[in-house]
């Protein structure tokens, strides 16, 4: 089994709803995120690829024209916030377009990962 994995970048604005009012992520806040997508083939193209990351540019205009420097609870809703649920989005967004998506992944932090995988 082949693996790639392309990583992206955006900045944007949250706040999750539901917490308690004490919690910090119950706060307006926002987060430098790093998006992985991961992609797997048993076999590569006529070229050696699993898929040629020039493919991925548009999930690189999707980020910048819809997420980067937005407020995710007015693009995405007040339920699909969290690392978790970007994870999700993300996934389902790019398997679509691409079936070699095996996973994507979602940081917030340098030391916090969501990850989504059929």
């Amino acid at each position: 089994m082949y693996t790639i994995t392309k990583e992206f970048h955006f900045s944007a604005s949250h706040q999750l709803k539901g917490l308690p009012e004490d919690h910090q992520c119950a706060r307006l806040h926002g987060h430098n995120y790093i998006v992985e997508i991961e992609m797997r083939a048993n076999t590569l193209n006529t070229h050696g690829f699993v898929r040629d990351y020039l493919d991925l540019a548009p999930l690189k205009r999707y980020i910048d024209d819809t997420l980067d420097h937005r407020h995710l609870n007015e693009v995405l809703g007040d339920d699909g916030v969290t690392a978790e649920q970007l994870a999700k989005h993300f996934f389902d967004w790019c398997k679509v377009r691409w079936p070699e998506v095996s996973a994507a992944r979602v940081s917030e932090t340098p030391k916090t990962w969501a990850e989504y995988r059929e």
